[in-house]
This record gives structure tokens, sequence and C-alpha cells, in this order.
């Protein structure tokens, strides 16, 4: 079929969109604020684009073609063999050199962006070795627009502007304009599967089409280059939020020579290069040059305009498989993930961001002081989970910061004690751990929230607050008394001789949690098609953030027990070195055929998994340098770290290579903050995230725990006598009690504790007889009412 020109493209509106590949090799951006674009990089050619915002993707791929008119068509990301290289250091400047596995010619790109613009800037050479080829090489630019993130409801036309020929692509009020600074030969746009270059290319190795417009739908742009003698060339690709806006960004941009830009991007980076008292290179296996590169890679994360805010990766995992209703993808911003960007940033002597990310953090906070499961980088959650260490963990930014004296004239006071109230009002039952797939008691989230509130508690003391220390310590310590008993299973059968070891969750209720769960007895439903378990046979290595932080010793006997399990259970020798998976029974990963995930798979070794064990191997007494080279090894050519690697035997029709990455996000900023938090606390020789004043009070000189907590979200039916019930409560009330079934009653007002604005009574139990009842209810003051149900915790 051979559509005459200057007409709509036909096949609308295309086959239906996909991302792309989340194997990234490389992420970039200008430093400067006044350039909102970002670009990804895989496979030898330019992925996503993303505008305005760090968390806005506009394309699926941008690549040539290139064909000698009779024999062949090649597609530089399946047909060519790719290397990529950082000809600067300090910078996320690439060059691309994609080879014909023939030898005949290559294709050398260099990929910036306009250093004050919104405009992608790939500088490009033709080099032929083949004389035969000699001025019959032709090549393509052939873009896929996804639009303001939708690769559906795109349109594009070709257009000119004086003597300059464009293509051009528009969905809602983002417009791209693409342009060749020798021009284009030849431009078509055209639906993805049916009228695209590709198409038009693959059937006789020639650009025949020219259409002139392809409205809503998966689209396509196609243009051939106009090559000079020299072979070299520079493509633009410039984003507006009008067709005049992004022309004008393109032709200024292009108004100045690439080498100018260069200059001016790298001189931007360089600018922001490690102070030297931070350059921890002998730290490392490599020079320093994995732990540079990670800094750079964090950095790029942030969004321009809302500044502090963070993404997770600029990737989709498995996106080739996935299409418009994943929305999201990686880039959006976790608290968690954040506060580890931040932190390791922190690490590098880098204080302005970690500020800003603290921030960004109070600006998004809700009053309840819970912050989204994640969100868009306005603060738009996309999720809509509650994940206690997502709450706890901006006091711990906060806390690190005031103690480098880093905060500036920001004072997170508001922040840090509204966390502090829901973490108190909603603990200790999560509703989801750090893996975002159970509620229950979680040894990680309960190590970060007891580091969190001893911060406060602290911070509180520094401002002389004695009240609200002690408060909020009663509560720490309850929760730290209480770690073994909620997450221990005495009863487990993974290990023979070993019965006695954490296990990955407490699973129970999150709308009515068991304050009284039985690690022993509790069943777990594994997401991701993991099956029913028993969850004292279900473990992972959750528990090591009880040592991170300071909550227990390294050497502790229940600690040296369940690494023996996790070890004999999750650990996989890789050829880079020790990797561990999540937790037995994960279904989040790579299948064993090497398919992608799609709701069920099989959960493979997390590289953040090799660092957190390094941190614990720094805390008891050991060097973790093999841990860093270990995740050196992980990352690929392009330098990047994913979230998870390939554990299972090399499958080569399904690019699975063992110890290398999956289809997960790559780069994971997760796993860049580790290895450089890691790096750092080696060069310390202390973690990095210890938590100094934790590590005294519960590991140097344990304290003990008085208090026996109550809340209506954890209503104890029993503690020990001797121990101080506190209730404690949102609202203000009246607690009638009574220790004989009623025969007499007593009542009592509870306090005001004003900083936190929560309410409490304590009830010392010394005198009370073991086996008493101790019954109670409550009048609500405000509300003038009573409360339609009566509680007991029994005196044991």
């Amino acid at each position: 079929m051979n559509p005459p020109q200057n007409t709509l493209a036909f096949g609308a509106p295309g086959i239906e969109p996909r991302w792309t590949s989340s194997a990234k090799e490389g992420v970039g951006t200008a430093y400067h604020t006044s350039c909102r674009v970002w670009f990804t990089l895989s496979h030898g050619i330019v992925n996503e684009i993303y505008y305005p915002h760090v968390d806005k993707p506009n394309t699926r791929d941008f690549q040539f073609l290139i064909s000698d008119g009779e024999t062949f068509c090649h597609e530089e990301k399946r047909d060519l063999n790719h290397q990529i290289e950082y000809p600067e250091r300090d910078c996320l400047f690439y060059r691309l050199t994609n080879s014909d596995p023939d030898g005949r010619y290559r294709v050398v790109k260099h990929v910036l962006t306009d250093p004050h613009l919104s405009v992608l800037l790939v500088h490009t050479r033709l080099e032929v070795f083949d004389e035969s080829l000699h001025g019959k090489l032709r090549l393509y630019a052939l873009l896929a627009p996804h639009l303001a993130g939708f690769g559906a409801g795109n349109s594009a036309w070709c257009s000119e502007l004086g003597d300059n020929e464009l293509m051009r692509a528009q969905r809602e009020d983002v417009h791209l304009v693409m342009a060749c600074n020798t021009g284009f030969c030849r431009r078509s746009v055209g639906y993805v599967g049916f009228s695209d270059g590709w198409q038009d290319l693959m059937q006789n190795f020639k650009m025949d089409w020219e259409f002139a417009a392809a409205t809503d739908g998966n689209i396509a742009l196609t243009g051939e280059i106009d090559l000079p003698d020299s072979g070299e060339f520079t493509i633009a690709v410039a984003f507006g939020r009008s067709y005049e806006s992004a022309a004008t960004k393109l032709f200024q941009s292009l108004a100045s020579a690439f080498e100018s830009h260069q200059a001016a991007y790298v001189r931007q980076w360089q600018r922001a290069v490690v102070n030297p008292e931070f350059d921890f290179s002998n730290d490392t296996s490599d020079g320093g040059g994995m732990y540079r590169l990670s800094r750079c890679v964090l950095l790029a994360h942030e969004d321009k305009v809302f500044q502090g805010a963070m993404v997770a990766s600029m990737s989709i995992p498995w996106g080739e498989t996935k299409g418009d209703q994943d929305l999201g993808g990686y880039h959006l911003v976790w608290t968690r993930d954040l506060v580890h960007s931040a932190m390791a940033l922190l690490a590098t002597d880098q204080t302005s961001t970690p500020l800003r990310a603290l921030v960004w953090l109070a600006a998004i906070q809700r009053t309840d002081g819970s912050f989204p499961q994640n969100s868009w980088i306005d603060g738009t959650a996309y999720w809509f989970g509650l994940q206690l260490d997502q709450i706890a963990f901006p006091i711990l930014l906060a806390w690190w910061l005031h103690k480098r004296g880093a905060l500036g004239l920001f004072h997170p006071r508001a922040m840090i004690v509204r966390a502090a109230a829901r973490l108190i009002l909603q603990g200790p039952v999560t509703t989801q751990d750090r893996w975002e797939e159970n509620a229950g008691y979680s040894p990680s989230t309960l190590a970060v929230v007891i580091a969190a509130l001893v911060c406060a508690a602290e911070w509180a003391k520094d401002f002389r607050k004695t009240d609200v220390a002690d408060f909020v310590f009663a509560y720490a310590d309850w929760l730290a008394a209480h770690v073994e008993e909620w997450t221990v299973t005495s009863q487990g059968e993974l290990v023979e001789g070993i019965r006695r070891h954490y296990i990955r969750i407490t699973p129970t209720d999150p709308n009515a949690p068991d304050p009284h769960a039985d690690a022993n007895t509790a069943m777990i439903q594994i997401a991701n098609g993991g099956g029913l378990h028993p969850a004292r046979n279900v473990v992972g290595g959750d528990f090591l953030h009880l040592v991170r932080f300071g909550i227990r010793d390294p050497n502790d006997a229940i600690v040296r027990d369940s690494i023996e399990v996790i070890d004999r259970v999750l650990k996989h020798e890789l050829p880079q070195g020790p990797g561990w998976r999540r937790y037995n029974h994960d279904g989040y990963g790579q299948k064993d055929d090497g398919g992608a995930f799609d709701g069920t798979g099989v959960g493979r070794c997390w590289p953040i998994l090799t660092g957190e064990r390094g941190h614990y191997e720094l805390a008891a007494g050991h060097d973790p340098k093999p841990f860093i080279k270990t995740m050196e090894d992980f990352s690929n050519e392009g330098g990047m770290l994913t979230e998870q690697v390939w554990d299972g035997p090399d499958l080569p029709h399904a690019r699975m290579k063992r110890g290398c990455p999956t289809g997960a996000a790559m780069p994971l900023c997760w796993s860049h903050a580790e290895y450089v938090s890691l790096v750092r606390s080696r060069h310390d020789g202390i973690g990095f995230y210890r938590v100094e004043p934790a590590y005294q009070r519960y590991v140097v000189n344990p304290v003990g725990n008085r208090y026996e907590i109550w809340s209506l979200r954890h209503p104890l039916q029993r503690i020990s006598r001797g121990k101080i019930l506190r209730i404690i409560l949102v609202a203000e009330a009246n607690i009638v009690w009574s220790t004989d079934n009623w025969a007499r009653t007593d009542q009592s007002a509870t306090i005001h504790q004003d900083e936190l604005n929560l309410w409490f009574a304590d009830f010392p139990t010394a005198d009370w007889p073991i086996g008493s009842v101790f019954a109670f209810t409550f009048f609500w003051k405000a509300d003038q009412r009573w409360e339609d149900r009566n509680w007991q915790v029994n005196i044991l």
C-alpha cells in the first residue's frame, strides 16, 4: 500500500500503547532548574522524556532506523550493538555508540538537555566503514509520543515555521516539537502498528509514506535526516505548553552550537561535585566512580518546580507490558524512598536537597499527621495505604538535619508533633509493611517508629519540653519492650534446631487489630499469588532494621539465629556476591521462565538487601567492603542499580543472566541510596542510620519499661501486674472504671498532653491482685455521650 502524500495517516487509532523496558542504562537532566526536561536511556536509545515535571513521561522511545534502501533496515535498539560511556566525570552526559554487528557502520550519539531550556539534544555522527555503503545509508528519526503520560489520544502533524520543517505532537496542553539542524528530507506521522515509519521502512527499506497528520491515537513521528557530508547533525526535541512556546525553545536551542550547550551542561553538574572531604573513594572498590554517579542519579530525580520532591525511579517496572492504565509506574514519591534518597545525599554532605525534601514533606503532611502511601510531586495521593514507617521517616530526616545544623531557619516542630501523635494513636500495628503488602506487627516498621519517637522525644528535651519527652519516651519504651513478643516465633520450622527467630510480619486485621496476635499460630496470605502460609515460617531480613537504627545489639542471640535462618532460606550466591530475597514465597518478580511479572511471579534478590546486610556486618564489627563491591557489581553498563537481580539460571532467550537486572525498576533510587550510605558508614566505622540516643537507651544502658499502653486502635486485654496502664485517647473523656465487676465504680478524668493534643490517664496496677479485671468505659465530654461498650483488661 502506498497512500498519497500529505493526507491523514491510516490505521487510527493504532495498536494499544505500551511503555518501554525499565532496564535503564542512564538518566539525565540539566542541573539548572530552568530546564524542565529529564530523559532515560536503554538499549542505546532515548526512552522516556519527562516534562514539565519528573513524574510526567511524554515519550515511549526515540531512536534511529538505518537503511541502505535496498537490503536492510536496522533498528537501533534491536539490531545494533550498544555501548554507553560518560565522557565527563561527575556529570550525567552520555555517549552512546551503536554499531552494526558486521562492522559496516556505527552511530555515535551524545545526549544531554539544553542547560537552560526544556529541550533534549542528541548530537549524532554516522560513521561508515564499508565503502559500498558510502552515500547510501539513510538515517530516520523515529519518535513515539506518549504526551502527558498517555500513549492514546495523541495527535501529530508535519509543520513549517519559515524555512524550517518540523514535526509536532500534542495532547491536551503538552506540545512537543522535533527538528534537525540539517533538516529533514522526508517527514511523516502515523499510527503505531499501521502507518508509522517502522512499518513503512520494514516493507522495502525505503520511506515511501509522507503523511501530514495523525490525530487522536497512538502515534509515531518519522523524519529522514538530511545527512551532510560530515555525517554529523543535531536532533532537538522541545516541549512547551503551546506549539509556539515549544518551537521558540527549539529554535533558541539550535541557535547555539551543541558544543556550547555541552560545556554549560557539564559545568553545571561539576559545580555540584562531592566535597573532597566526603569523596570516600578508598571505601569503594571502583575508585569512587559509582559513589559519585549514584549521587548524580539521586540529584536528577528531584523535581525542579516542586523542589524536594524526589521520585522513586524514572521507570515503569516491566513497562513493555504496561499501558495507559498504569499511570504511576515508579515516577511517584514514596516518603520512605524520598527519605532514603535525602539521607544518602546528606551522607555526601549535600544538605540543600535533603532540607528541601523535608520542607516538601511538611507541606504535604495531612492534618492527622500521616503522609500519602505515594503521591505525585504536587502531593496528590496515588495509592491510599497507610504505612507507619512512612509517618516516622520524616521525623528521622528532621532529626538528622537538626543534628548537623542543616535546618537553616526552617523549624519542623509542627510536622514532628503531628507525626508522633499519629504514630502513638495508630501503632503498633501498621496497615501496610514496608513492602506495602501486609498489615501487622512488622519488625522493620517497629524499628523505624521506635527510632523516630526517640528522636522526637530528644527533640522535645532539647527545647525543654520535659513532659512531652517523657510521654513519647514511655510509648517508645513500650514498643521496644514488646518487639520480640510481637515479631518472634518460638516454633519456627525452617531450620532444624532454630525454633526462635524473627518472622517477616505477624499479621492481623488492619481494621480491628488483635492486640495479642500470636506469631506461632497466625496465618499470612502472601500477596502476588504467594499463597497462605503459617506466619512463623515466612521470614525476611526486616529485623535487621532493629540493629540498623540502634534498637537491638547486633550480637543479640535472636538476631544471630534469625540471620542463620534467612541465610538458609533467602540467600543466593550470585557471580557478583551474596543476594537476598525479601521473604520466602514472595511473588513480586520475574517468572521462572523469564516472563514479566503480571500480578504473579517470583520475588528475586534485591541489591538493597545486600546493602542492608553490609550495614549489619559493620555493626557486628566486620568490614562491609565486600558488600559494597557486590552492589557495584550488580550495576549495569551505565552504572544503574536495579530493584531486583535475576537469581535463577541464565535464560538467554529471555535475556536473563544470573546476578544481572530483571525487568523491575531501574535505576531505583533506594538502591543507589543504600549503596551511598553504606560507603559513608564504612568510612565512619559506624552505621550512618544509627540513632545514637536510641542505641544508648536500648543497647548500651537498656531502660526498663514502666507502662502498658491501651488505645482504641490497640485495646489490650491483659497486662502484667505492677505496670502502669496508660490509656491514650484522641479526645477528652471521663473514664469510669471498676475492678470488682462493677460492684463499685471510680471515675478518672483524662489529662491533656497539650503539645501532642492527646488525652491520657494512668492506672497503677501494683496494688491490684493478680486475676483481677480492670473494666472501664468512656464518657466523651465534647459530645456529652457515653461510649456504647465496656472494655476489660486482665491483670496477670
